[in-house]
């Protein structure tokens, strides 16, 4: 059963405001594309199941003119929904991190192949531009460093991270197809690391880990040696890139990196959050997890070339506010138990 909350239509009676429908509203990355779409001046309908995300992230604009909130799950059927027209729909809809798509894998692919599935006959009967959230996932633990578009990955089909990853890449073909067989305008996002306001802080993600143990006085969980890297991109630069893809007037030819170029070692990102936080906690070294990859960065030329994005703010910066999010997020959940 879905449950829908509306406000006040406001954005689409604005020269240039669409209606847009963000499925995983309610998630980190989805919920911070749904304040700079509202900012914009467009009607937005967030659709999340809730599952990995929280509903306490879009709390603030219930009372938002031009938002309407619908918790369903796009494995279920979208058409019998009444959601008027759209002209565009953005999927982010999907557990992202490793303890949440564990945690259920038939449910992460069913969300890959079904869900993804669902918004794109959405798409078709709307005459709707999609962009599709795929993940640097697809490379799997990479044999080539950076990674290209064009790289078609080194993935373990039966691993425990296989659900999300072969998940993602399904989704991928399903899009492509769409586009072949029905035209779809749609545009597919190879989205790497991103981190900032409105993470979970129990999504098991190393900069989220990172932040809360400091935060907490804990030791900081490194796995391995710490010397695998990522690449961290803030959502506000993620965001933008995910709205140059949209806008772009010509959809780029197959998926489009989007992530920060600058790479990283875990054990430098827990020293750059030790030194943000103040802390003197030490670090504990934990097994590395099965198939987890070694080193992760990306090509970001073609986002560079057809959309003219790349990422302006510093690790160093993005810390700063995201510690400074955690810090209230931590204090508003202790004031709440007391």
């Amino acid at each position: 059963m879905s449950a829908v909350i509306s406000a006040a239509a406001g954005g689409a009676g604005r020269r240039g405001a669409k209606r847009v429908l963000v499925a995983g509203g309610g998630g980190f990355i989805g919920a911070n594309l749904c304040r700079v779409l509202l900012a914009q001046g467009h009607t937005v309908i967030a659709l999340d199941n809730y599952y990995s995300s929280a509903r306490r992230n879009l709390l603030d604009l219930e009372s938002q003119t031009g938002l309407t909130l619908i918790e369903h799950d796009i494995i279920e059927p979208l058409l019998r929904l009444e959601l008027g027209e759209l002209d565009e729909i953005y999927n982010l809809a999907c557990p992202a991190s490793p303890p949440h798509y564990q945690r259920a894998p038939l449910f992460t692919l069913k969300t890959c192949f079904n869900g993804t599935m669902n918004l794109l006959d959405l798409a078709v009967l709307k005459n709707a531009r999609y962009v599709q959230a795929s993940t640097s996932e697809v490379y799997g633990d990479p044999q080539i460093h950076p990674q290209p578009e064009n790289y078609w990955g080194y993935v373990n089909p039966v691993g425990i991270r296989a659900c999300y990853d072969e998940g993602k890449r399904a989704g991928e073909t399903l899009c492509i197809e769409y586009m072949r067989q029905y035209g779809v305008d749609l545009r597919i996002a190879r989205i790497f690391n991103t981190y900032g306001p409105f993470m979970d802080p129990n999504d098991g993600r190393v900069v989220s880990n990172f932040i809360v143990q400091a935060l907490s006085g804990q030791d900081l969980t490194v796995y391995g040696d710490g010397r695998q890297t990522r690449s961290f991109c803030y959502v506000d630069d993620m965001v933008r890139g995910l709205l140059a893809l949209m806008k772009a007037p010509k959809a780029p030819d197959g998926p489009v990196n989007l992530g920060n170029p600058s790479e990283f070692t875990m054990l430098e990102l827990a020293e750059l959050v030790l030194a943000k936080v103040s802390s003197k906690a030490r670090l504990r070294f934990e097994p590395l997890p099965q198939d987890d990859p070694q080193r992760r960065q990306p090509d970001i030329s073609k986002a560079r070339e057809h959309l003219s994005w790349r990422p302006s703010v510093s690790l160093a910066e993005g810390l700063e506010k995201t510690i400074k999010y955690f810090e209230m997020r931590l204090h508003a959940d202790i004031a709440a138990a007391e």
